[in-house]
């Protein structure tokens, strides 16, 4: 009993860690974060997403032992945000104004370097850690490339709750950097193994939590 009271506690956790994240996302200073300010602040929104889902992913991953278990986060963050995009669209507002996250294909990056080194955990940690942070700001720019006019969303559409330093602004392309995904992806890929293996360690303090 207290097994499967266990296993169901986590899985349970697996949804609302992912769901909270979710919300960090759509409300991390600003109602629509993504939308506003991933083409003014590119770099930073990459980093924040690529550790915010790695962190998750490997921590019910390597609590589970079963590859697949990340984009299983990753799917539930992505369908609760589609969730959020279908309730601002049936207040009134434009499609674009939240444009969702890709999670999905880094998580299976994760996913695949499980399974390929044999549920190896310092793999994960080494090289899914390394792909998560790589991939997201790419995936994450192909997906933007899809979107209307973000920036017109943001100005056409003010927030009357947000303060004026949040407001967003045209990005300056060149002056402070001339390519947001190698910079978004060469920091992401640096700081994401550091936070997975924060990750694995949470695992590791919930067993010993657990075991008490």
């Amino acid at each position: 009993l207290m097994v499967w009271l266990r296993r169901t506690t986590h899985y349970l956790f697996i949804v609302v860690v992912a769901v909270n994240s979710t919300l960090l996302t759509i409300n991390a200073g600003d109602y629509i974060f993504y939308t506003d300010w991933a083409w003014t602040s590119f770099v930073v929104f990459s980093i924040s997403q690529s550790t915010m889902l790695v962190v998750g992913a490997i921590y019910y991953m390597l609590f589970t032992g079963v590859p697949g278990t990340a984009t299983y986060y990753a799917t539930i963050m992505t369908i609760y945000t589609w969730v959020a995009k279908g309730a601002w669209f049936a207040l009134g507002y434009p499609y674009d104004f939240i444009a969702v996250p890709v999670w999905i294909p880094s998580a299976m990056l994760l996913d695949l370097t499980y399974w390929a080194t044999r549920r190896n955990k310092h793999a994960a940690i080494i090289m899914g850690g390394t792909l998560v942070g790589l991939s997201l700001p790419l995936f994450n720019m192909i997906n933007l490339l899809l979107v209307r006019d973000p920036l017109e969303m943001a100005f056409k559409y003010p927030r009357p709750t947000l303060p004026p330093y949040m407001t967003p602004i045209e990005p300056q392309v060149g002056k402070f950097y001339n390519s947001p995904v190698a910079l978004g992806s060469g920091a992401g890929a640096v700081l994401s193994v550091p936070i997975a293996a924060l990750g694995a360690k949470l695992n590791t303090w919930t067993y010993r939590w657990m075991a008490a």
